[in-house]
């Protein structure tokens, strides 16, 4: 059994903490889809994917390994150091989870843990080539290779469905987008999960508790699927919200697509080790499959403050947890600033997000999902190519309220 210090059981509970927070966060990259075209209830939904995370959480240990053994030089890390890092993880996962922008856990989690490392012993420490390899690499490819794969699959969908039964085509679709959905949530436990593994493996070896090079307990293993679907199951709705009607409005043809697509890429991405944001997977499949669809649309204005967030997650937490292993370096009273600090802004957040509750019976809701106004484009294709009589557009209308207030048409069409 292994051999606890006080610094220690704090870094074990903050890393269980951010599990906690990545659970709520990355809710919406399961279900976002599937809440938005009504393929399931929220709360339905939100179960569903808790209980497939706790699953996954136990079906491999190679990114765990990843974090523990590859990420940073373990002879150079000290519980403290542990605890910065995650300090940076959770302020940056609670910072966007307010605005309701779909960040990635998994990159706030390596940032933090790579400016505490600095901080503390150095650049040196730092695998540079993991981290290029196994981290930076594929937060590039995974958005692309997941959106290109969803918006071929979405046309390949539609095209294969055009002389299919209405109904019955959108039942089957409807079904297919619930198993879709139940395979990210299993993706995402054997991703995100081991991630937490990983994070409290290497405290314990720093700390003494675990030999160098070990894999993650059992007790490591089970606490973190634990604490992952129980974030799952409260919900990330301000997240949900963006991904399911902030991005694009999809179709369950469009959301099966989006879905099968990401989860394929995150389990092969889970199989090979590399640490990938599942944020990014999907984010990247919902955007290909809204450009899929004939006339669908992403909202850029939406797409482009997330990748604005995305840039920003490594240096952020980075940068947070460098100034808390700073503060953690005076002794035991900097390691307890640091833990009120964390405390205090994590209440303030929360008080801060009850001014506009965002839950399961308002995620739906989209006067509130951030739509893009008409552009010029749009109002002059409006102006240039008036509907046929009786008949206006979405487009036409967002761009002549009042012509259509004053005039109302005898049929609308989208």
């Amino acid at each position: 059994m292994e051999s606890f210090s006080l610094i220690l059981a704090i870094v074990v509970v903050t890393a269980l903490a951010f599990d906690f927070t990545n659970g709520f966060h990355d809710t919406a990259n399961a279900m976002a889809t599937t809440i938005s075209t009504g393929a399931l209830r929220p709360k339905v939904a939100v179960a569903m994917s808790a209980v497939l995370n706790l699953v996954g959480a136990f079906l491999s240990v190679e990114v765990a390994n990843t974090i523990s053994k590859g990420l940073v030089d373990e002879a150079g890390i000290r519980p403290e150091v542990i605890f910065a890092a995650l300090v940076g993880a959770i302020l940056w996962n609670l910072l966007t989870w307010l605005v309701g922008l779909p960040s990635s856990s998994s990159h706030a989690l390596m940032g933090g843990l790579i400016g505490a490392t600095v901080a503390s012993a150095g650049v040196g420490a730092v695998h540079g080539d993991v981290l290029v390899t196994k981290v930076l690499i594929p937060a590039i490819a995974a958005p692309l290779v997941a959106g290109v794969a969803a918006m071929l699959a979405t046309r390949l969908t539609y095209r294969m469905g055009k002389k299919a039964d209405g109904e019955a085509a959108e039942k089957g679709y409807r079904a297919g987008q619930i198993a879709s959905a139940g395979l990210v949530s299993l993706a995402h436990g054997t991703n995100d999960a081991q991630k937490t593994m990983g994070i409290i493996t290497l405290a314990l070896v720093a700390g003494g508790a675990l030999a160098p090079d070990s894999d993650p307990p059992l007790w490591v293993i089970v606490s973190a699927g634990v604490a992952i679907a129980l974030g799952t199951y409260l919900g990330g709705w301000r997240i949900i919200r963006t991904m399911g009607k902030g991005l694009t409005d999809l179709q369950p043809q469009q959301g099966f697509a989006a879905q099968t697509s990401a989860a394929t890429v995150i389990l092969a991405s889970s199989h090979l080790g590399f640490s990938l944001s599942t944020t990014h997977s999907v984010s990247g499949a919902v955007m290909g499959a809204g450009l899929g669809r004939k006339g669908g649309v992403v909202r850029w204005s939406t797409a482009t403050r997330m990748f604005v967030a995305w840039g920003l997650t490594l240096p952020a937490a980075a940068l947070v947890a460098a100034i808390a292993e700073w503060i953690c370096g005076f002794g035991s009273w900097g390691t307890a600033v640091v833990a009120v600090f964390l405390v205090v802004s994590s209440a303030a957040i929360w008080k801060i997000s009850r001014r506009e509750i965002v839950d399961h019976t308002n995620v739906n809701d989209t006067d509130a999902s951030g739509e893009e106004p008409s552009g010029v484009v749009t109002q002059a294709v409006a102006a240039v190519t008036p509907p046929p009589a009786g008949t206006v557009t979405d487009e036409f209308a967002a761009a002549f309220p009042e012509q259509v207030a004053t005039d109302p048409p005898t049929k609308t069409t989208v």
